[in-house]
Formats: C-alpha cells, structure tokens, sequence
C-alpha cells in the first residue's frame, strides 16, 4: 500500500483533503452511501475509473477509516465494501457539493453516463424540506421512492427528516415506500437547480406522486407555488 500523500498543513481543510481529495475518492463515497457494493458493481457503476484505480483508492479509504471490507455469510461468501461511520459522515459534504456543482450541470452531453441513483444526493434536501413541510397534514414520510426514466431509487429520511445523520438511499424500489414520486430527468433536474420546487412541480403535474398505492392528493397551500 502507497504511504499516504498529505499537504502536510495544520488545516482542517488540507487534512481532509489528504483523506478524500484524490480522483474518484468522493465518487467511491457516493456509491457506498447506498450501501455495501462488491468491487464489480462499483467498477460498474463508476465509468471511466481503472480496475487499478479503483482498487488503489480502496485501499487508501480502508486505510484512512473511511471503508471495511468484509466477506457475506454464504451462500454469497463474496467480498464487499461499505463505508464506515466516519465515511458515512460525509453525506452532508456530498450534499454541499451537489448544490454547489449544479450550477454547471446544464444538459447532459452525448458522452456523459447517467444512473438513476446519482439524483439521490442532491434530491434528499429538497425531500427532505417539502416533506419535513408537509408533517402537521398526515403521517411523516420516511421512504420516498423515486422512479425516473434512467431507474429508480429509494431515499430513507428517518425519524427526523431534516437529521442528515439519518438519511440514506439504495438503489431500485422500496419494499414498503410511504411515498412514491415519478419524474422525467429534466424535471429531476430542475429540482436540483431550485428552478423548481417539489410543490410546484407537483402541483402543476410534472412530478406525478402516489401514497399508500393510490394517488397522494395535493394540499391546496402548496399546490402552484414556487417554494418547498
């Protein structure tokens, strides 16, 4: 294993960077907020990343603190990664990003690879704001099932849904979503850009939600508007 690379500053924000700022480290952390991954599906899920990249930057994260390794009791008796509470811990940081980067998304290019589950991260704030918003009219949400045209995902708010520490996503459809949201990417995009709000969207029919395997009625203070 290489010795760790360091900026060698007394900052917090070069000792960080010593631990996450190499390529593909905060992408890696994106992947594994959804879970434990075996090294195939996250060499899949990552284009354009080396077989040696990757399994170099893995070895730095397990390193640092920030993933374990582990084996699955058979039948499976594969290895996979998952991040720890420290890496874990990141999720606020990726957040931060996605709302600074979407300024500069714009349309996607012919050659950009696109996955469902890499709209989760900027989603959960705002999912987390509208439905933290619409807690004193029903029961609170906590799993939102998202389905795009690209796939589907689920984002897990917890107990509390403006706690980050306790908010998750994984990959495809809930086992028990308590609410299910269908967009296009473009709207899903939007989203994230804040040039529209969850309620607006819903309201005006871009964003079609249902509850409970029937249609989730629109309460009348959040239908049309431009907040949420």
């Amino acid at each position: 294993m290489m010795p760790r690379r360091s900026y060698d500053q007394y900052c917090a924000v070069a000792r960080a960077l010593d631990a996450v700022g190499d390529r593909w480290t905060l992408l890696i952390v994106r992947e594994l907020l959804a879970g434990a991954r075996r090294y195939t599906d996250l060499h899949a899920d990552l284009p354009g990343v080396s077989t040696d990249m990757l399994a170099g930057r893995l070895k730095d994260m397990e390193r640092d603190g920030l993933t374990v390794r582990r084996r699955l009791d058979p039948p499976a008796a594969a290895f996979v990664y998952e991040l720890t509470p420290r890496g874990r811990a990141l999720l606020p940081v990726l957040t931060a990003l996605a709302d600074w980067g979407a300024a500069d998304l714009g349309a996607p290019q012919p050659t950009d690879a696109v996955r469902a589950h890499w709209f989760a991260v900027p989603l959960m704030p705002r999912i987390a704001r509208y439905f933290t918003a619409q807690r004193p009219q029903g029961a609170p949400v906590r799993v939102v099932e998202v389905r795009l045209d690209e796939g589907t995902f689920h984002i897990t708010l917890g107990a509390e849904t403006d706690a980050q520490a306790d908010w998750g996503y994984a990959d495809g459809p809930a086992p028990a979503p308590d609410t299910v949201l269908e967009l296009d990417a473009a709207a899903c995009t939007e989203v994230i850009y804040d040039r529209l709000s969850l309620a607006h969207g819903i309201g005006t029919g871009r964003i079609r939600v249902t509850a409970g395997g029937e249609p989730a009625g629109v309460p009348a203070a959040t239908a049309g508007t431009a907040t949420g």
